[in-house]
Parts: structure tokens; C-alpha cells; sequence
């Protein structure tokens, strides 16, 4: 195998990217699998030789088992993608003042988005390079922390990491995440809502604000201080998730 130390900065960067984009998938075992089914040296040009199919038999040990990977689709085209180099990591968003909003009479709700590019919803729990994190009411929104995930590679539980990120949310948006993490994170009082085709952050608070403006469902209901007898009209209401 050819020794990853020769990588140009371009290529360690892309292959980097991709191992993030994979849940549960560290970078060193992306580098064997990409060094075993490209077969020459790791370069710009090769990397956009891999396709799915190679990630998926890299993952699987070999063509037999490829049907038995559980790594999300989405993820395993996202990841083709960055090592084609047609995926740039983005600016991150700026932050604002939260005085507006705390001023305002109306309860708000803090909101986590799994994100890897821009001001978008367009990560996996398990492996989004940040959390942009909103301060939400019915009216009026702010982005109040951008948190990057970096340590959780280095973590023991990974997931553990990224769910402590977000502690102080009461809701977090991703496009998947998987049953161990869910658990974690419901357990410690955040409402998981999937997005499998994620979207802009605007969008996706657009969507919520109207729900908590007119009909919030009863966990939400909840979550903005409204009282029993309020609730009760909604509860015949589709969830936002």
C-alpha cells in the first residue's frame, strides 16, 4: 500500500471531510479502504476514481457482505462527493446579539442543526462538523453559538461528546441519526426531528416558527410554557418530525 505520508494538502483534506461524513467510520480505516480500492497513489485525480459501490465493499470487508453495511446512503454519496472535490467546506455563519429576543414577552426554545456547509441543515449527528445552535420564538430568531465538533473523534463516547454540544437545546435537527445516539440524546430531554433531505437553516426555522405560531403539537406546546387546556386542541395535529 502506498504510504499516506506523500498525500498533497488538497487530498488529505478531501479524505479528512469524507471520514466525518461517514458515521462511525475513523479516518485511518477510510485511508485502508480507499488505499486498498483505488490502487494507486492518493491524488486529486484518483480519488475521483471511488465510487459508492467501493465504500460500501471497503466497509463491508468484501463484495459478499456489501448488502449488510448500515451506513446511510445519503452519507456514502456524500462522502464520494467530497472526494471528487465537488463539495466546499463553506463559510460559517456569523453569530448575533440575543438581547433582542430576550427582550421579547413571547417564550422561545433553543434549536441545534447538524451542519457541515453555510447556514445549512446537511449533517449526520454522528459525524456534522457543527451544531449551529438558535435561540426560537414564534416571531424572532437569533444564532446564538456555532459549536464544531472536532473533539468528539477523540472522545471515548463519541456521541456522548456531541450530545453534551447541545445540552442546552430542547430541540436538535439532523438529517439521520442513529438508535444508540437518539437515545442519548432524548434521554437528556431533546426532541430529535430528522430531515433526511435537509435543507437552509431559514427554511427549516420557517417551518418550525410556523408551527409554534399557530398549531404547536403537545411536546412543543409544552416545551413553550402554553397550559393544558390550550394544549388540548392540538393534539390532534401532525408533529413537526
Amino acid at each position: 500500500m502506498d504510504s499516506p505520508v506523500n498525500l498533497s494538502r488538497e487530498a488529505a483534506l478531501r479524505i479528512a471531510l469524507a471520514a466525518r461524513a461517514l458515521p462511525d467510520v475513523p479516518l485511518r480505516k477510510l485511508l485502508e479502504i480507499l488505499q486498498e480500492r483505488v490502487d494507486a497513489p492518493l491524488t486529486e485525480q484518483t480519488l475521483r476514481r471511488v465510487t459508492v459501490i467501493d465504500l460500501k465493499i471497503g466497509l463491508a470487508g468484501g463484495e459478499d457482505d456489501v448488502d449488510l453495511v448500515d451506513t446511510p446512503m445519503a452519507a456514502l454519496k456524500e462522502a464520494v462527493r467530497i472526494l471528487w472535490g465537488e463539495v466546499e467546506p463553506g463559510t460559517l455563519p456569523q453569530t448575533q446579539d440575543l438581547a433582542e429576543l430576550q427582550s421579547a414577552e413571547e417564550k422561545s426554545i433553543r434549536v441545534a442543526i447538524a451542519s457541515n456547509s453555510d447556514a445549512n441543515l446537511d449533517g449526520h449527528f454522528g459525524s456534522c462538523q457543527r451544531f449551529l445552535v438558535y435561540q426560537v420564538s414564534a416571531s424572532a430568531r437569533v444564532l446564538v453559538d456555532v459549536r464544531a465538533t472536532d473533539g468528539a473523534d477523540q472522545a471515548e463516547d463519541r456521541n456522548g461528546y456531541r450530545r453534551d454540544l447541545i445540552r442546552d437545546c430542547q430541540v436538535l435537527y439532523a438529517v439521520t441519526i442513529g438508535g444508540p445516539a437518539a437515545s442519548k440524546v432524548v434521554r437528556s430531554g431533546i426532541y430529535p426531528i430528522l430531515r433526511i433531505e435537509g435543507g437552509s437553516a431559514d427554511a427549516i426555522l420557517d417551518e418550525l416558527q410556523a408551527v409554534m405560531a399557530s398549531a404547536p403539537p403537545p411536546w412543543l406546546a409544552k416545551l413553550l410554557g402554553r397550559g393544558g387546556e390550550r394544549r388540548l386542541r392540538y393534539e390532534t395535529t401532525d408533529e413537526v418530525a
